[in-house]
This record gives C-alpha cells, structure tokens and sequence, in this order.
C-alpha cells in the first residue's frame, strides 16, 4: 500500500475524546460499564450517566425513551479504550476472568495486545494496550501493518499486579473502530475533509486512519455489507463520537472545511460535522465535555 499523506493534515494534538451511545436500559449498560468493563461513574441522572476515569470522560450512556429494533445499519462496531501499560492490560482480563465477563476475544496486532467484548445491548467493546513503538511495524511510506494472531494471555496475566479492578489514570479512548457504508467515500472524508492519514488498507475490507504517526485513531469496515442505512435518531448504538484538540488546530479545520464546503455547524467552540455513513462528530477543546 502506498500511503497518500492528503494535503491538509491535523497533528497529532488532534485524537479521539469520547464515544456517546444510545441505550435502552440506562441503569444496566451503566452497572455493567462500571462493574464489568472497569469505568468509573463520574456523573449520572434519570436520562444520561458519563463514565471514564477519575479524570476524564470517556463513555456517555443517554437512554432513549421508544428505541427501534435493532437492524444493520452504520455506527459504532467498537470502541477501544486504551490501557497506558501491560500491567493495567493484565488487571483488566484478570479483573474479567473473575466476573465472568463477555470475553469475545484476545489479539496480538504487532502493534498492540487486545481484548474484546460485547456490551449487553450489542455494542463492540476493545480494550488494549500498545507496545513500544519500536516493535511497530512501520514502512517506509507510513504505512503501519498489522496482524492478528492468538495474544499471549499467560505473559499478560503475569504482567498484573491485581491491585486495581478501575481503568487508570491515563486511559483515552485510543480509536473509534466504525461500521460504515462505502469505504472510497469514507477514505475521501477522513483524510481530505478531516485531515487524517490512511494509515493501512485491509483488503477492500476495512481501511485504517490517524493523526501523526499513531496506528489508527479510526477504524472503518464494510463487513456487515455494502451501503447499509444511517442509523436514526432513535436507534440504539453509536450517537457521536469526539476529537479533542487544542484552539489552533480547531480554527485550522474550520478554515478548511469552510474553503472546501464541508457541512458543519459551530456550538459553543465545537465543530459538529457528518461523515457520509451519517456518524455525528464532535471536535472540541481538550477539556471541553458534552
């Protein structure tokens, strides 16, 4: 694969904030998010509780009143929380080992260690931890290949410390893996609208992006079929999704997108756009929550 670097780009300053879901039982998704998955609930009410770490949002969980039956449509395939260490790895599949949580699977990517589960209402969960950079495998184009081999379950286990069953100080969400229509249109938006670098091609399958130098920061694929609906207002499942960023780069993107006619409209310092799969994004200052 030849990486095309598009003309604008975004630095690495610019990465994912937060992922917002749509959920049916509030009360549930917000046990299991904090029991199971390992998130700390750091604000809640009748419609909408915000989880993540001690000192940062990263999950928001807002019910909605009549959902429609789930059906294949874009959204959310899974979101990725990132884990600074091994040992915060092997706390948290030592942590679901012990509750019995929904396992879907354990990967070595090269470029990471993974685990993988599902959320009671169907949402796609990873929660990983990257290995050094050096142990990336990098072209000389940019390119950052992946694979997908059995992760090393015994060597991660005995990383743990078993001291802490909560996500750590640090954890972001580390990309935002998507469910989309047609890959070339969400290739076009990403790097030329978005500024983002495609960072690997899998197969006509699934493309990968990111700011800088990271793997990806978003994930697409096209495995649940080609050109499925955008979901509505009132399906379950992926709301929106945020970049965080600092003033520069936000004005730089909104520079573009008003020199490139890109749809958008601006609340309170944010910039609030649609990908061509009909996915809300948000671009917000770092220490900007909604």
């Amino acid at each position: 694969m030849k990486t095309i670097h598009p003309a604008f780009q975004l630095s690495e300053q610019t990465h994912p904030g937060l992922v917002a879901l749509k959920v049916a039982n509030l009360e549930h998704m917000t046990k299991f998010y904090q029991e199971v998955i390992g998130l700390t609930l750091r604000e809640t009410s009748e419609r909408q509780s915000m989880l993540g770490t001690e000192e940062t949002t990263l999950l928001i969980l807002t019910k909605v009143a009549n959902p429609l039956p789930v059906t294949p449509k874009t959204g959310l395939y899974h979101v990725a929380f990132l884990l600074p260490t091994r040992r915060d790895l092997g706390n948290a599949l030592y942590h679901y080992l012990t509750v019995n949580a929904p396992i879907a699977g354990a990967s070595d990517h090269g470029y990471s260690e993974a685990l993988y589960l599902t959320d009671p209402e169907g949402n796609g969960i990873e929660v990983y931890r990257d290995k050094p950079k050096s142990e990336w495998d990098i072209r000389e184009d940019g390119e950052i290949v992946g694979i997908t081999i059995e992760m090393d379950a015994d060597g991660v286990l005995a990383a743990a410390d078993r001291q802490h069953a909560t996500f750590p100080k640090g954890t972001t969400v580390g990309h935002v893996h998507l469910k989309v229509a047609d890959l070339d249109k969400t290739e076009q938006f990403y790097t030329n609208s978005l500024g983002l670098t495609l960072k690997s091609d899998f197969g006509k399958q699934a493309k990968f992006f990111a700011t800088g130098t990271y793997h990806h920061h978003i994930g697409s694929n096209i495995w649940m079929g080609h050109n499925i609906p955008a979901m509505s207002a009132d399906d379950l499942g992926l709301d929106y999704y945020t970049f965080v960023t600092n003033q520069e780069e936000l004005s730089k993107l909104e520079a573009h997108w008003q020199n490139h006619q890109v749809d958008y409209v601006k609340e309170d310092n944010q910039l609030i756009t649609m990908d061509p799969n009909g996915i809300k994004i948000k671009f917000q200052l770092a220490k900007h929550v909604q």
